[in-house]
């Protein structure tokens, strides 16, 4: 799973949100590394759609714009526990090996 697909999830797994929260949360929760435009984000939300990762929740007009928003399904939930599980295990394989090493000498 790619990162922004990651944090898109994550993002849901707090509760329904709007688009552009999606796009300030995934900003907030990658430390400003990753930055979704809005074109971008609709295309994932439209493919996690397909993939029953995701669903729309609702839609309202706000200052005369749509705000379409978001919410996980449990496959959503499963897709990133499964990934969460993945990336621990490799952290946890990236540390030991870390710890292994021994400083040079020169």
């Amino acid at each position: 799973m790619r990162e922004p697909t990651f944090l898109i999830l994550t993002v849901l797994a707090g509760g329904t949100r709007h688009g552009y929260g999606i796009i300030q949360e995934v900003a907030t929760l990658s430390d400003e590394r990753v930055r979704l435009l809005p074109g971008t984000l609709y295309t994932a939300l439209d493919r996690l759609t397909a993939q029953g990762l995701v669903e729309p929740d609702r839609q309202e007009v706000v200052d005369g714009r749509l705000r379409r928003y978001y919410r996980l399904t449990p496959p959503g939930v499963d897709a990133l526990r499964t990934e969460t599980t993945r990336l621990r295990q490799l952290t946890t394989a990236a540390e030991a090996r870390l710890r292994a090493l021994r400083p040079r000498t020169t």
